[in-house]
């Protein structure tokens, strides 16, 4: 994995062949333990590399409460009178780089001009303070999670890992990206491309 230029991501193009908006699943002999069995939401993929948020792994000792309070965006009181969306909202471990900047994925209702970037249809990634601020006052998107981090491939590098049997692919869905359930998000989508994950040998690739 390596860090990419978030303004590079800005100015992809989709082409066929490219997984962008779809969810990568790390296959059962992934190497990497960073990323066993882990479930990746793609922001994007392009001839300039690809990046993505871990949608499965919960980001340890972190609140988003006790985030918004440390990022000053409300005070301590404010932390206590949370709205329900916002008290229960989900802190990732997006990825292993940059893992102190925060990524918001979230619905496709919330968007701000030059800051948020459209994925598809229904989902847009933004990482500025002011949704976290939106949301803290129950004015942000109906879905969403922040995500701690993300994960970065150099140009080419995804499409050897896939032929190297390291990624299986499936579409996207609610409540697999904002699902709060983590746990079961990896085999279920096992379940979406069609595999049971006790049956699956390391031996076929599936883009």
């Amino acid at each position: 994995m390596t860090s990419m230029s978030l303004d590079k991501i800005r100015s992809r193009r989709k082409r066929r062949g490219y997984l962008e908006g779809q969810v990568l699943v790390a296959m059962p002999g992934m190497m990497d333990q960073r990323f066993a069995r882990s479930v990746i939401y793609l922001c994007a993929h392009s001839k300039e590399g690809a990046m993505g948020l871990i949608i499965n792994q919960r980001a340890k000792r972190v609140k988003f409460a006790d985030l918004l309070v440390q990022l000053e965006v409300i005070d301590e009181q404010e932390a206590i009178r949370l709205p329900k969306r916002a008290g229960g909202m989900q802190v990732l471990k997006g990825g292993p780089v940059e893992t102190q900047r925060g990524f918001v994925l979230h619905s496709s209702d919330y968007h701000v001009e030059d800051t948020t970037m459209p994925i598809d249809a229904t989902v847009s990634l933004t990482a500025t303070v002011d949704i976290l601020r939106a949301i803290a006052h129950d004015a942000g998107p109906y879905q969403a999670v922040l995500a701690l981090g993300y994960a970065g491939w150099s140009p080419g590098q995804l499409e050897r890992e896939i032929q190297q049997n390291g990624w299986l692919s499936c579409e996207a869905d609610a409540d697999l990206v904002f699902g709060a359930d983590l746990e079961s998000k990896y085999a279920r989508a096992m379940r979406k491309i069609g595999i049971d994950p006790a049956m699956l040998v390391n031996d076929a690739g599936h883009a």
